[in-house]
């Protein structure tokens, strides 16, 4: 049983090895010549021209906006893209409004259906004189989408190869080492599978990062908005002024003993000097 586990672990690593944009697996004659007999030759092949060829699978694109541009209104602007969002069936996945010095900006993360990412940037461009930035990608990951679902079944495949194993176990060690060896192979699966569902999600929905901002330095109360930072400022340095005072009335006794102690030493220099 010990040779079988380690035999299977070998076609383990010649599977990866032959793992690309093809489908490998293991044969129902192939794992019944192991079991049977472990030496067998047949053992060793995983039968390159067997491989079955993976089905035709749609181009599987990731596409991502980024756009940054300046508005008169930021209301305005922000509704326009929630009505094109709702139009294209997208959802917002974050909203942020930030206040600065002399602009208020405000930063949307959107996720749009796949099929309607063109028509959505056309959209929302509508009435913008001029992007500050507008960067359009696309990434083709079709072929590692490819590869993982090839992965999975190939792994799962050998799963089924060991649970056959487990049934033919007659001794506790040699389910122990099976049972560990299936461990290792479903915990690869789940990560396999985790990774097909990311890649399916960020291929289903594109992501567009909007961020539009107003500058409000030309607003007409400019001047009372500067007028009040001077008041501000004055109130301020006059609240520092009365917590200095405070502060040296919470220290008063350090300060007395401090003024008696310089007027005794000062007047025994007098006498010195006399």
């Amino acid at each position: 049983m010990k040779k079988i586990i380690l035999l299977l672990s070998v076609i383990v690593l010649v599977i990866s090895c032959k793992e690309t944009v093809e489908e490998a697996y293991i044969t129902e004659e192939i794992a019944h010549q192991i079991v049977a007999d472990p030496s067998s030759a047949e053992f060793y092949k995983i039968a390159p021209k067997s491989i079955a060829k993976a089905k035709q699978t749609d181009p599987k694109i990731i596409k991502t906006a980024t756009l940054h541009f300046e508005t008169q209104n930021l209301e305005t602007t922000a509704d326009k893209i929630k009505q094109a969002i709702g139009k294209f069936n997208g959802q917002v996945q974050s909203d942020e409004e930030r206040n600065e010095y002399n602009t208020v900006t405000r930063s949307l993360i959107i996720r749009i259906p796949n099929e309607s990412f063109d028509n959505f940037i056309d959209e929302i461009s509508k009435g913008v004189s001029y992007f500050d930035r507008k960067e359009i990608s696309s990434r083709d990951v079709t072929e590692e989408y490819i590869d993982t679902e090839s992965r999975i079944k190939t792994k799962k495949a050998l799963e089924e190869r060991y649970l056959e194993l487990l049934k033919k176990a007659n001794k506790v060690s040699e389910m122990l080492e099976i049972e560990k060896e299936l461990s290792v192979i479903r915990e690869e699966i789940e990560s396999k599978q985790g990774r097909l569902q990311y890649l399916d999600n960020q291929v289903s929905f594109s992501s567009v990062y909007i961020q539009f901002y107003k500058t409000v330095a030309e607003r007409e109360d400019a001047t009372v908005s500067y007028g009040s930072k001077i008041g501000n400022a004055l109130k301020s340095g006059f609240n520092s002024l009365s917590s200095f005072f405070i502060g040296l009335i919470q220290i008063w006794p350090f300060i007395l003993i401090f003024v008696i102690a310089f007027i005794l030493i000062r007047r025994r220099f007098r006498r010195k000097k006399q």
